[in-house]
């Protein structure tokens, strides 16, 4: 399912541990690292999209994290034309994705990246909340910056006290207000035509 323009909707995700890290997974038999993702399907909002995805590729279930935040917007991307398959191109442009900031809830020992026949990922780890982004695929590397500067504001504030705690100094960043998602532009939440 494309939109007029042939960015495919989709989500990402990033999932924060009790230290605002971030699950940073490879991705199957390759050296690439990148945050959970995966296509809205036709009828599917972009949290159920983001739930089901979670499940798929990470073996997590809403009982295992809390919603923080997600992206006011879509934030595209392009692919290059030698990613798209040849009978898509001319039609086919990217992504456009709202990204979910989750709070893991669970324990690590709640992730399964086999959970389903088709895994994503063969490895994962914990990383610092600024993933170097030199290891995700290239065209991608606009969106994650976007992505992760967007949703820093929504990083609870214990973990940020404790590093300066930890450095002998006081946290003089004010803990971000809860707001409600915003809503999405009409065209973002497809629903089967009646």
């Amino acid at each position: 399912m494309l939109d007029r323009e042939g960015f495919r909707p989709n989500v990402g995700i990033i999932l924060l541990n009790s230290r605002n890290q971030v699950f940073w997974g490879k991705r199957l038999r390759t050296h690439s690292w990148q945050f959970p993702q995966g296509g809205i399907n036709y009828g599917e909002s972009p949290e159920q999209a983001m739930f089901r995805e979670l499940h798929e590729e990470v073996g997590l279930r809403p009982e295992h994290v809390q919603i923080l935040a997600r992206t006011r917007d879509w934030l595209r991307y392009e692919v290059p034309d030698h990613f798209i398959r040849k009978d898509a191109r001319g039609h086919y442009r990217g992504q456009k994705q709202i990204w979910f900031l989750l709070r893991l809830t669970g324990r690590d020992s709640d992730m399964n990246l086999r959970a389903t026949d088709h895994p994503e990922f063969d490895a994962w780890r914990w990383n610092d909340y600024w993933v170097p982004l030199d290891v995700v695929i290239e065209f991608k590397r606009g969106v994650y910056e976007m992505a992760l500067t967007e949703l820093a504001r929504y990083l609870p504030r214990v973990s940020h006290q404790n590093r300066y705690l930890r450095a002998g100094l006081r946290s003089q960043r004010p803990e971000a207000e809860a707001q409600p998602f915003p809503p999405l532009p009409p065209e973002s939440n497809p629903t089967p035509a009646k």
